[in-house]
């Protein structure tokens, strides 16, 4: 049974945005526009149609708790395991030439085993990429598209059955971030290292306008009617 639509979370850069399922599973996404294609398409299909999944290892139902940081889209969502308890934080940040989804993990008690399932399907679940590793990094190529998958720390990304997949533990204090970033196939994908501390930065304070702001700026539309 797929999430109600009632279920998702919105994050955004206000030129797209990207819908998060309590499960953790990043289900409905279109890169780099709100009217390009969807590279993520569960929310209209299955997950042959493309979806990204960041949650506890063996977590088959919904998260624990999640919310927004006051003002903000940023998401927080967490899980409470045997294990212990861990959170994963969403958004996207302002871009200044490509789109970026940020998804930090961060140990919040115990050591808790992550698994990362990434199957990305562009032109809404109907174009498989090809995927490589290039510079540690995975790169997906599918006609004009590109998406590149980095973390820091490094996690290990292996390929099984069209899907890129990572596991690794956190302990309490500990995090890790993934990037995913869209580019034109002719453009080489930016270093990220330097930036990474701003992403993380901006994920734990908030904006200065109001929640009622947060969503309109985000998507790119009046806050108010004219």
């Amino acid at each position: 049974m797929y999430p109600r639509i009632e279920d998702y979370a919105l994050i955004g850069d206000e030129q797209t945005a990207a819908l998060v399922g309590r499960d953790g599973s990043i289900d409905w996404l279109c890169l780099p526009r709100f009217d390009s294609g969807a590279c993520f398409a569960r929310l209209l299909g299955d997950e042959e149609n493309g979806h990204w999944r960041l949650a506890p290892k063996g977590a088959e139902g919904p998260c624990t708790r999640r919310a927004y940081r006051p003002d903000t889209l940023v998401l927080d969502t967490e899980w409470d395991t045997p294990e212990g308890s861990v959170r994963v934080t969403d958004l996207m940040p302002q871009r200044d030439r490509a789109p970026d989804v940020v998804r930090i993990v961060e140990g919040l008690s115990g050591r808790v085993t992550v698994r990362s399932t990434l199957r990305l399907r562009f032109d809404y679940g109907s174009i498989i990429p090809w995927v490589r590793k290039a510079d540690g990094h995975r790169v997906a190529v599918a006609g004009p598209d590109s998406a590149w998958l980095r973390s820091e720390p490094p996690v290990r990304t292996w390929g099984e059955h069209f899907r890129t997949h990572a596991e690794f533990t956190v302990a309490e204090g500990e995090k890790v971030a993934f990037v995913l970033t869209w580019h034109p196939r002719t453009i080489r994908a930016r270093r990220w290292s330097t930036r990474s501390g701003r992403w993380t930065t901006a994920s734990s304070t908030g904006g200065p306008g109001r929640r009622a702001a947060a969503t309109p700026a985000r998507t790119g539309t009046p806050s108010s009617a004219p």
